[in-house]
């Protein structure tokens, strides 16, 4: 009996430790960066991204203060295909009941989430992280910046989150390339030096 239970341990803790492998992708989101609009308390947002093994932890959260919709801005130091999501909301009717994806929709505002989202899901009210949100991939590859609309709640006046997870692919963007590209492009104010300003120049000196 001792082994069989020992041996169950053992898968647990396996089970668990890949689960973390498959959900570290916020290591990869530029959490400096990270904000949500509609929070109760500033910088709280970049806080419930965090590893697997602390998806129950409540100590950290974010509260909608005005009313219950959330928008969270999150931008990747790479790109990102995005293959699924868990969310971990708050106690009964401060659970989110819907949200809405933006690829790459740099600065949206609430008035921006008028437009047609990437995708739409609809959650259920889950307080272990055992419920998986998959993503259309095809829609969902070359992320570089991720918007996440809540829209709503089960029926109260604010939402409460703990945690979302995020799983997929992770790859470095070569973005220095467009910065160098973007340099020899702008002219140098040395090569075109005009004599009049300088003679001016001189004058005031």
């Amino acid at each position: 009996m001792s082994c069989s239970g020992h041996g169950h341990a053992h898968d647990h803790e396996h089970e668990a430790a890949e689960r973390g492998a498959e959900y570290s992708l916020y290591t990869k989101i530029d959490t400096v960066h990270v904000d949500c609009l509609n929070e109760a308390e500033d910088n709280s947002a970049a806080g419930v991204f965090k590893p697997w093994d602390r998806r129950l932890d409540t100590d950290q959260f974010v509260e909608s203060d005005v009313d219950e919709e959330l928008l969270f801005r999150i931008p990747f130091t790479g790109d990102v295909k995005l293959k699924g999501f868990i969310v971990i909301g708050g106690e009964g009717e401060r659970h989110p009941s819907e949200v809405r994806l933006y690829k790459n929709r740099l600065g949206m505002t609430f008035d921006d989430t008028a437009a047609t989202p990437d995708q739409v899901f609809q959650l259920y009210e889950d307080r272990s992280g055992s419920l998986e949100y998959a993503t259309r991939i095809s829609k969902f590859s070359g992320v570089t910046h991720l918007c996440l609309h809540f829209s709503r709640n089960f029926g109260a006046d604010s939402t409460k989150i703990y945690y979302i997870g995020l799983r997929g692919e992770y790859s470095q963007s070569h973005r220095h390339e467009v910065t160098v590209c973007n340099y020899e492009a702008r002219a140098n104010p040395a090569d075109h030096k005009n004599p009049v300003l300088d003679s001016v120049g001189h004058g005031i000196s």
